[in-house]
């Protein structure tokens, strides 16, 4: 996911610029005095760097200068280039020197980064991606390194020099080549092609590039190599998948066109129009409504609030967080304060208030959404539904999952049907002429078809790489996400996941820790976002390529505490982690490069930057909201965990961040669960229904407000894990595993994949083969009351 795909307001600042000029042509990479080559867009890969690896970039522009920039005029730089010898420490960090964009003779950050994407592409047209990752595998197998590592008391900076140089290196030319732009000359679009076949199909039998960077993550956190530098792995992996599987445009046009090929109607709207077009819960309408609650809140209150019955709600009346962010108790917060309703900051409400008049609103001013955002969906299953109910009531007996004879039925039945399926949605997942579909998931049997063909495509080969290790790789992604989760406490036995991130020697003054405590905490939030992404990203492929392959990934998350995991991490004031500052913009990249270092106080940190939200943060939070929506959808097992964890309460407090996007995902989790949470639930949080009634989806007769769902029995919720892993076994063992060679082995009975096989014949078979044509078919007798018995 890019990062600008988030909201449905302006993009986020790192996804801003655009270069508009006419192509130029540059022969060299190294920026000679002149101008920079317009085509490159520029990036600010920031995040890539820590603070505390500033003073590597005057190494690594020395390392550049001695060693190519002095020769580079006298013997040419393509040859100097070619002719040096990629396998040592020394050119690769010289590589980081020309890969940043040479900031060296740069004037500004936009020279920077302009240089440092028409390098990657000199680099990769070099050939010099191959040569790194033999470095890196290299230094993954350097069991020196790791056992010098595992010796250390404490691990630093310097244990991973030579992976950190080398995963940026990897990072900016991913990145970089990544992005496309329409002004990129031809041959860049020829090189990022090739580039993408390359990271997504294995250049070695069933081990593409992001298979290597997942082993990574999970030799880290067996202990193995604690000395790898995660936060950089995370990073250039989240960048791979997004760039060989493609970004949630990309993956919409997939679905478009999959669509198409199976004759399905099209979608009913753009999800990712739809998003960005939906505006946050907006405050009351009238202003004299916000007045009134102004004085209501100066004042004392005599009236008792509402006593609540639940055990959600006593939980909530005991919540740590409830009065953080306003004065006034959740049940209160309903009907006055809460987030969803409109609570306005002191500065919003100072700039609205006095602007209008204060006798009275003017109301034709007043305007309403037309409409409801999305269109309505129903499932078969919900058609089967009412159709057995109605049959039941009105006939006496059913017909099973027949849902077209509706003989005997009265005719608002059938015009209630009719409207039924016009708004029935046929996913890519349930149709039974495709390959991947459910149809396919059923174990072999001798009597069934012959081999279904499986595409080849870069999700499908990185499934199957990491099928026989995908329970170890989500382990690890989500050890790594609690550690850097701001509710986690330090263990002994936690991991460390900040070793690309503590200086050799600890700071000794308070200005100096203040700088460390700011970069631990940004390090952290990289990581959690790096996670969340990719995580996510490959969720939504994998649905898309094999709803089996998404089931198997999603059982393993939920297997591994991931949704506790998720609320946890909810469960802390949001609107601080949103809002936090964490970042000093004169060290950041390529900042930090081309100006002189300001002197640094305690009261400049402190201050921080100017951005209202920490885009980073709330990129992350609306990534694991997303997740989480997509293990517990109708998966009523699992909507119950999000009930038996208490997660109602602390789901509502997420609502207070006014951005759509993330308010969107909130009420989707509060609605699924809202038939499990009691009627006097659904009384003191009526304004968060109308909320869900106005943003999330409706489902013909989807009772979500009333709790009777016929679904919701306790007693299937297990049964129902175990289909579901029965049939993701079934469906990864006759897909995957290799046929033995057994009287129980699928036998291909199909007549035209039969008939249509190239058999080898011995040469002297037409010789004999009339004489074997009169013994074994004509001479022998036709047994036909058999063939009728058998039938």
């Amino acid at each position: 996911m890019d990062q600008g795909q988030v909201g449905g307001s302006a993009p986020f600042p790192w996804a801003r610029g655009d270069i508009s000029e006419p192509h130029k042509k540059f022969n060299l990479g190294v920026r000679r005095r002149g101008k920079p080559p317009p085509h490159c867009r520029p990036l600010c890969p920031s995040e890539l760097y820590s603070y505390t690896e500033e003073p590597e970039f005057g190494t690594n522009r020395r390392c550049f200068e001695e060693d190519f920039h002095t020769q580079g005029t006298s013997s040419g730089f393509n040859t100097r280039w070619r002719g040096a010898a990629p396998m040592h420490f020394l050119l690769t960090t010289a590589s980081l020197g020309v890969s940043p964009g040479v900031f060296g003779d740069c004037a500004n950050e936009g020279d920077v980064l302009r240089w440092s994407r028409h390098n990657s592409f000199l680099l990769y047209q070099l050939g010099t991606f191959t040569a790194f990752l033999e470095l890196l595998n290299m230094e993954i197998d350097n069991s020196q390194a790791c056992s010098s590592a595992l010796r250390k008391p404490a691990i630093s900076l310097a244990d991973s020099t030579e992976l950190r140089v080398l995963l940026s290196v990897m990072y900016l030319m991913v990145e970089n080549i990544r992005v496309e732009q329409e002004s990129d000359p031809p041959e860049w679009k020829t090189c990022r092609e090739t580039f993408r076949m390359e990271l997504g199909f294995p250049v070695r039998p069933e081990e593409p590039f992001a298979l290597l960077l997942f082993t990574m993550v999970t030799k880290f956190c067996s202990g193995h190599a604690p000395h790898f530098p995660m936060k950089k792995v995370l990073l250039l992996l989240w960048k791979v998948l997004l760039f060989t599987l493609g970004g949630f445009e990309a993956l919409q046009a997939m679905k478009v066109r999959k669509r198409e090929e199976l004759g399905l109607p099209p979608l009913p709207e753009d999800s990712i129009q739809v998003m960005r077009s939906m505006r946050a819960a907006s405050p009351p309408t009238y202003c004299i409504e916000l007045l009134e609650q102004q004085q209501q809140k100066r004042g004392h209150r005599s009236r008792r609030p509402l006593m609540k019955q639940d055990s959600l709600d006593i939980y909530n009346e005991r919540d740590p967080f409830k009065n953080d962010e306003a004065g006034i108790d959740e049940e209160e917060g309903d009907e006055v304060d809460s987030g969803i309703e409109g609570e306005l900051d002191l500065m919003e409400r100072d700039a609205i208030i006095p602007a209008m008049p204060a006798q009275r609103a003017p109301i034709e001013r007043v305007s309403f959404p037309k409409g409801l955002p999305w269109a309505p969906k129903v499932r078969q299953k919900d058609i089967e539904h009412f159709l057995e109910a109605s049959r039941n009531k009105f006939i006496g007996f059913t017909l099973g999952q027949d849902t077209e004879t509706l003989i005997g039925l009265p005719w608002p039945i059938h015009e209630s049907v009719k409207t039924l399926k016009q708004v029935r949605h046929r996913g890519q997942a349930k149709q039974p002429g495709r390959a991947a579909g459910c149809s396919s998931l059923t174990p072999r049997s001798p009597c069934s078809p012959g081999e279904e063909e499986v595409q080849e495509t870069p999700c499908e080969i990185l499934y199957r790489a990491m099928l026989y290790n995908l329970p170890q790789y989500m382990i690890a992604l989500l050890k790594i996400l609690l550690a850097a989760a701001p509710t986690s406490k330090a263990k002994t036995d936690s991991i460390n996941i900040l070793a690309d991130v503590l200086p050799e020697e600890m700071p000794i003054t308070v200005l100096q820790s203040m700088k460390l405590g700011m970069d631990v905490n940004r390090h952290k939030e990289i990581i959690v976002k790096s996670i969340s992404a990719l995580l996510l990203l490959l969720l939504k492929h994998l649905k898309l390529n094999h709803i089996y392959q998404f089931e198997y990934v999603s059982q393993h998350l939920v297997f591994a505490n991931c949704i506790p995991l998720i609320l946890k991490f909810f469960n802390q004031n949001i609107m601080s982690y949103i809002t936090a500052k964490n970042s000093i913009s004169v060290l950041d990249y390529p900042h930090c490069t081309v100006h002189d270092l300001p002197e640094l106080t305690a009261e400049s940190l402190e201050a921080g930057d100017n951005n209202q939200f920490c885009w980073r943060n709330l990129f992350s939070c609306i990534n694991l909201l997303r997740i989480l929506n997509k293990l517990t959808k109708w998966k009523h097992s699992r909507t119950m965990m999000l009930v038996v964890f208490k997660s109602a309460p602390i789901l509502k407090r997420a609502l207070k961040v006014k951005q759509a996007m993330m308010q969107l995902y909130v009420l989707k989790l509060l609605k699924i669960q809202t038939k499990y949470l009691g009627r006097q639930w659904r009384k003191s949080n009526m304004k968060t229904m109308s909320a869900i009634y106005q943003k999330v989806r409706h489902r013909m007769n989807d009772d979500w407000a009333y709790g009777n769902d016929i679904d919701a029995r306790p007693w299937d919720f297990q049964a129902e894990e175990c289909t579901l892993r029965a049939n993701i076994e079934a469906f990864n063992s006759r897909r995957y595993d290799k046929p033995q060679d057994s009287e129980f082995a699928p036998v291909d009975n199909c007549l035209q994949s039969v008939l249509g096989q190239r058999l080898e014949l011995p040469e002297d078979f037409h010789c004999s083969y009339e004489l074997w044509l009169e013994r074994e078919v004509f001479s022998q007798p036709i047994r036909w009351e058999e063939l009728l018995h058998y039938q």
